[in-house]
């Protein structure tokens, strides 16, 4: 892949300097380094997926209507919820 990457100077010179000492090409050394810096980091503390545990809470109250959202909020929250 051929990307553009803006380096800080002295982490090019050191770079070059590697590749000069080796006689590698700058972009074996570039990709080596980078793999081996990536190699290196600790690995990701991974989580648990957060799992949520559903319970019944029952049926529906008598005259509670689940597609009549502004009734709903109405019943939930009084008249003056607006």
């Amino acid at each position: 892949m051929r990307t553009t990457l803006t380096l800080d100077e002295d982490v090019a010179a050191n770079l070059k300097a590697e590749s000069r000492k080796a006689g590698r090409p700058f972009r074996e050394v570039v990709n080596e380094t980078l793999r081996r810096g990536l190699a290196a980091r600790p690995a990701a503390n991974r989580r648990q997926p957060f799992k949520v545990a559903a319970r019944d809470l029952g049926g529906l109250r008598p005259g509670v209507a689940l597609d009549d959202i502004a009734g709903l909020v109405e019943q939930v929250e009084g008249p003056l919820a607006r």
